[in-house]
């Protein structure tokens, strides 16, 4: 099937393309070269929900980001409901099929969107998005046969499918002259990025043609052949990088080539054992991301979108599971990156919602590898911490390749000591490389250099153990031949580096452990679990994820909304519920009277009751008091002050007593005017004018000569 947004547009049935450009109110010409599917192409790349996301809702901007995670086709059952908005804006296309449906995202859609966090920043998609406008006519026209013509995305389809297939990637390079892909070789040995002046000196270019920025490569040598097929991608101002998926195929063999180097690392880890007296062996991420975005669906709990996590709440998450705040914030990071915190994750037709408890860790593992959420090379690791304009990404994304291609073949199952593991860092020839590009990101950053070594040891004791991948075994006290830590790659890891399945034998299903607690099995869905977080507390974490169901818990569900049958509901996706939950839900959704609620701002105590007859009933004081009143006094109503209420009842001849003294109102002096009534400053009823003028002794006589204009200015 079709992914190129012109061709989807000519699959559809005549009806519904109709309806989609009145829908948008797109202005179709007849009397054009190009046909309406092509018209309305144009008009589609346009939107501006496709050039900034943030227009969109919370729920379908997480759908679309994990429709262009899986390159645009996101296979599902049922529909969610976040993608009408994305199918009513013609930017998602259901397809259907024999096993299911399939939210497709045409190559277009996908090439406009900017980069999300959780995103590789090196990868193929974002590198594209950012081209130049002159660069991307290039790229569009070599793999599309002719000049480009705008809008330019729509003629790079055709270059995304090239790059994004690895079998056509493959051939691709194969393809390449020699100069090409000697010079691919050496910008990788290097670390896969270089500046202008690098790859001039690399492509021995003898013309330097210097614009504002620095040098500019020329237009005719071999950088620009690689340029032009996206194999070497320009970034602003004045670098250029080998997109990840290139860099895959280009390794190949120069790992082919360095075997001879780490065969004696190999020989000396498998010829001695290095298994260690006491280590710390992992525990599955699972549990913890998921009690951690149950919490945060707390309403006083405010996490902002494109922010990083407060630091309050990491803090808090740590004190009350009982882990290191580094690890906590660390499956924080992740958990958002793959919109476990989003409220979309309580559907169970789309990720993350639809995955099972055990491949939740997977997840949390593509998005760590892919390297837009969290950097060990920098000093603060959660990317979402630093400004947009300073989230420019290292060159940490090699350093981890090392790491794990170093633990597949070290540690399969045997305890290997960090020196190894370094030891086969060190040997790479990108190292050498990796540590200038750090140093110059650092620089650029103003942060504080630090070597691949130091980046391989993080990943590696750090991020790697809190992922559950990695037992470390501490070093011996007193041994001065030690190496160090040991570590060893669990078969949790093992699986996720040879891209297999986990063994579903463990899967145990959900069940109560008893009246209260039930304990989430690795078979429930993620979304299942999330949709409990209203009426359950989490009790532990540690291998599996413990959750109460106490009568508080319920008794808030209920007063927040929440109908008892679908408590019942949510609660029997995941086990069957025992007789004294069955009571609890009963009892609790059981309804025994009904009070009214009514606002006021006091209640005024009265013993007799014909007074309160009295104030009840009569025009001047009925409308200060609820009706009806409980007995013994009355209610006032809301918005009387104490003034208005006094003044009227006095009216009537009652008197207000407040703190033991009878309340006298406020008085106005009698105005100057004309007879007109004048405001009291409370905004209450206006003050009478005194009929009686003031005595001699209170105001002294104004002289005929002066005015009462000079009278209040201040005069003789």
């Amino acid at each position: 099937m079709p992914t190129r947004l012109v061709d989807v547009l000519r699959l559809l049935p005549e009806r519904e393309l109709g309806s989609l450009v009145a829908r948008l109110k797109i202005r179709v010409d007849e009397a054009k070269r190009i046909d309406v599917p092509s018209q309305v192409a144009r008009s589609l790349v346009q939107l501006p929900e496709l050039r900034d996301p943030s227009l969109l809702p919370g729920p379908t901007r997480e759908l679309l980001y994990r429709i262009a995670e899986a390159k645009g086709v996101l296979p599902t059952q049922t529909l969610p409901a976040a993608v009408e908005p994305l199918v009513a804006r013609g930017v998602v296309f259901v397809r259907g099929g024999a096993e299911g449906m399939d939210l497709l995202l045409p190559s277009a859609h996908l090439l406009v969107l900017k980069s999300w966090e959780g995103e590789d920043p090196r990868g193929v998609r974002a590198l594209l998005n950012q081209l130049n406008p002159d660069v991307a006519a290039s790229v569009a026209a070599h793999y599309l046969g002719r000049p480009a013509t705008p809008p330019v995305v729509l003629c790079l389809e055709p270059a995304w499918e090239a790059l994004s297939d690895p079998e056509r990637l493959a051939r691709e390079i194969e393809e390449l002259a020699p100069l090409e892909r000697k010079l691919l070789l050496a910008i990788d040995h290097v670390g896969g990025e270089v500046d202008t002046e690098e790859l001039l000196d690399l492509e021995r270019e003898p013309m330097r043609l210097r614009g504002a920025t620095g040098a500019t490569p020329s237009r005719r040598g071999v950088g620009f052949a690689l340029e032009r097929r996206g194999l070497l991608i320009p970034v602003h101002p004045n670098r250029h990088v080998i997109p990840a998926e290139v860099a895959q195929h280009v390794g190949a063999q120069r790992r082919a080539e360095r075997e001879a180097q780490r065969h004696e690392i190999r020989s000396f880890v498998l010829g001695d054992d290095h298994a260690p007296r006491r280590a710390r062996f992992v525990e599955d991420p699972a549990p913890l991301a998921l009690a951690m975005a149950l919490l945060v669906r707390d309403p006083a709990v405010e996490v902002r979108a494109g922010v990083g996590t407060p630091r309050s709440l990491i803090g808090k998450f740590a004190a009350r599971f009982g882990r290191d705040v580094e690890t906590v914030g660390f499956i924080a990071a992740l958990s958002r990156a793959i919109g476990l915190w989003d409220p979309s994750a309580v559907g169970l037709a789309s990720s993350p919602g639809s995955l099972d408890v055990q491949d939740l860790g997977r997840a949390l593992f593509e998005a760590w590898r892919r390297g837009g959420v969290w950097d060990e090379a920098r000093p603060d690791h959660e990317v979402l911490r630093a400004p947009p304009e300073a989230r420019e990404p290292s060159a940490v994304g090699v350093v981890r390749e090392l790491v794990l291609e170093a633990l597949r073949e070290l540690s399969d199952g045997r305890w290997a000591p960090w020196e190894a593991v370094a030891a086969y860092v060190r040997s790479d020839a990108r190292t050498a490389g990796v540590a200038r590009l750090l140093e110059r990101w650092a620089q650029r950053g103003g942060f504080t250099p630090v070597t691949p070594l130091e980046v391989a040891r993080r990943i590696a004791l750090e991020s790697l153990h809190a992922l559950g991948m990695v037992d470390l075994g501490d070093p011996e006290e007193h041994d001065a031949s030690s190496l160090g830590p040991t570590l060893r790659i669990t078969p949790r890891g093992r699986a996720y580096l040879s891209d297999a399945p986990e063994s579903r034998r463990g899967a145990e299903p959900s069940r109560f452990l008893d009246n209260q607690a039930i304990r989430v099995g690795r078979g429930a869905k993620v979304g299942s679990v999330v949709s409990l977080a209203a009426f359950v507390e989490i009790g532990g974490v540690a291998g599996a994820l413990d959750l109460h169901v106490t009568p508080q818990a319920v008794s808030h569900a209920l007063s927040a909304g929440f109908e008892a049958d679908v408590i019942r509901a949510r609660l029997e996706q995941l086990a069957t519920l025992p007789d004294p939950i069955l009571r609890l839900l009963t009892q609790a959704s059981a309804v025994i009277g009904r009070g009214e609620f009514v606002p006021t701002v006091g209640f005024l105590w009265v013993d007799d009751p014909e007074v309160r007859e009295l104030l009840s009933t009569r025009r001047q004081t009925s409308d200060l008091f609820v009706d009806p009143s409980p007995p013994g006094g009355l209610l006032i109503a809301a918005g009387v002050d104490l003034d208005r209420l006094a003044r009227r009842c006095r009216t009537l001849g009652v008197e207000i007593v407040v703190e033991g003294a009878v309340y006298r109102t406020r008085t106005m002096t009698p105005g100057r005017g004309s007879g007109a009534r004048r405001t009291e400053s409370s905004g209450t009823l206006p003050a009478m004018r005194s009929a009686r003028a003031p005595s001699s002794t209170r105001l002294p006589a104004v002289p005929r000569s002066v005015t009462p204009r000079s009278v209040k200015r201040g005069g003789d």
